[in-house]
């Protein structure tokens, strides 16, 4: 199961993914697709994104039983502990710098 989460995104990246996926709830799509469609779904987000911020998140075999990416500015952050993959909230001060980089 893959789940991607978008926010703030272009009309296009959302037509794009209504193609693979359920948007379920707005900005919220849902698949049951192997790992290559799940990487050019990834490549597409990325190109696509605009000033939005994106995360999929999909099953694994691994201890946690899932794994994620993310991209755009956002206040949440991955980050890994001791093989976990944990998200870290940063500052609101730490946030606008970010927002203010891209």
């Amino acid at each position: 199961m893959v789940v991607v989460i978008t926010e703030n995104v272009r009309p296009r990246l959302r037509g794009r993914l209504a193609v693979y996926m359920l948007e379920v709830r707005a900005g919220v799509y849902l698949a049951k697709i192997g790992a290559r469609v799940r990487e050019m779904i990834w490549e597409t987000v990325n190109e696509e994104l605009g000033d939005g911020n994106a995360v999929m998140a999909w099953s694994t075999s691994t201890e946690s039983g899932y794994d994620f990416l993310t991209a755009g500015a956002n206040r949440r952050e991955p980050i890994d502990y001791d093989g976990l993959k944990l998200v870290q909230f940063r500052s609101s001060e730490e946030s606008e710098e970010s927002q203010n980089d891209w």
